[in-house]
């Protein structure tokens, strides 16, 4: 596998589609503008639709990848090193965040174990039955992945990529479920950006204090050592410094943007999974939303890297896809209103032109007056 190849399967959303919901945004009754960001996002939603007026966003949906990196051995997290299966449990049982706001929405929500480190029997068949393997390895001294592991792994987001663009899902909001998932996407964002270990590190959803922090960053020099040789073959980055989820995440932003299904990214490890996506696929990113800013200085330099500017910033870094969900009525809004408003009447674009008139034969009488002055003289 090349993730290369997806840079000839990946188009642009219509241009042309674009340009009309833009013409057509400047005939409605609210000025242009007055609407602020709802004006980009309607235009955004129409292109990658293919449709004017742009449509409701009728089935959208969460999709969490879940994995234990290990990594999280070492102390960079705030959370118990393995203990990511109680995420997921935490989601299913309706008492994280996501689960909250997915409720009150109305959004389902799925959940994919890509590299969990804990027996299958502790959670259900659907959620265990496509992990690549328990676990990752320790990114500042091993592979996390073999190559033939984060194939597999690649595959798998493509295939659930296909599984939600078949099922009519209209729009994706992506979150990862993951104990140290933040290091190993800071790696990926420090190496793709040339820049240093501690221009990136961040204190992660659950906080941590400062002797972590320097664990974390040491973590991440460490790790930065080995994934600068292999930066040419994004594939084989992901074996050496990724993890089964984020490639598995990489996979499914990919095959989204070939599948033209948005996705809206929530933190640090989408957005480092969207950057190895991009350097793949150039056209990728047009197929994707930053939902939120979270803090994390290596989100914030993906993003900037991608020309991406989050929706939202409320300080949100509890991850799960939970600051990605607050962003989704803001784009279910901006449709509603690019497919709803009126346009204006053509009467109302005439009325300034006949107003005028009145003001044109005043000028005629009084260059009339003139003449008939300058003849009596």
């Amino acid at each position: 596998m090349n993730l290369d190849d997806f840079s000839d399967l990946i188009e642009r959303p219509d241009s042309g589609t674009r340009r009309d919901a833009e013409e057509r945004r400047e005939r409605l009754v609210v000025p242009a503008g007055a609407l602020g960001r709802l004006d980009e996002l309607g235009e955004w939603l129409s292109a990658a639709q293919g449709s004017v007026p742009v449509k409701a966003v009728r089935q959208p949906r969460v999709v969490l990848f879940a994995g234990d990196h290990g990594v999280a051995g070492l102390g960079v997290s705030g959370r118990q090193a393995g203990g990511a299966y109680r995420l997921v449990r935490d989601v299913l049982d309706g008492v994280s965040p996501v689960a909250v706001l997915a409720r009150r929405v109305g959004v389902p929500v799925r959940i994919v174990d890509a590299g969990l480190d804990c027996d299958p029997a502790l959670l259900p068949e659907d959620v265990v039955r496509n992990r690549v393997r328990r676990g990752t390895g320790r990114i500042d001294i091993e592979d996390a992945l073999t190559v033939e592991e984060a194939e597999q792994a690649v595959q798998l987001g493509m295939a659930i990529a296909d599984e939600e663009a078949d099922s009519g899902t209209d729009l994706v909001v992506l979150g990862d479920l993951s104990v140290g998932g933040t290091t190993p996407a800071s790696t990926l964002v420090a190496a793709l950006c040339g820049t240093d270990a501690s221009v990136v590190t961040g204190r992660g959803g659950a906080g941590i204090d400062d002797l972590a922090w320097m664990r974390k960053c040491a973590a991440i020099r460490d790790a930065l050592r080995r994934a600068r040789p292999v930066l040419g073959d994004q594939l084989e980055l992901l074996a050496t410094v990724g993890g089964a989820d984020l490639a598995a995440m990489t996979g499914f932003l990919l095959q989204c943007a070939v599948r033209r299904t948005p996705v809206i990214l929530d933190g640090v490890v989408s957005a480092a999974c969207a950057l190895v996506g991009q350097r793949a696929a150039f056209r990728a990113p047009d197929w994707w939303l930053a939902g939120q800013a979270t803090g994390e200085p290596a989100q914030a330099k993906a993003l900037d890297r991608m020309a991406l500017v989050p929706l939202l910033d409320q300080g949100v870094t509890v991850g799960e896809g939970a600051g990605a969900l607050l962003a989704l009525p803001l784009v279910q809004a901006a449709a509603a209103l690019a497919a709803e408003l009126p346009e204006r009447e053509p009467a109302e674009d005439a009325e300034p032109q006949e107003a005028a008139k009145p003001e044109e034969e005043s000028l005629k009488a009084g260059e009339t007056l003139k003449a008939e002055d300058s003849a009596a003289g």
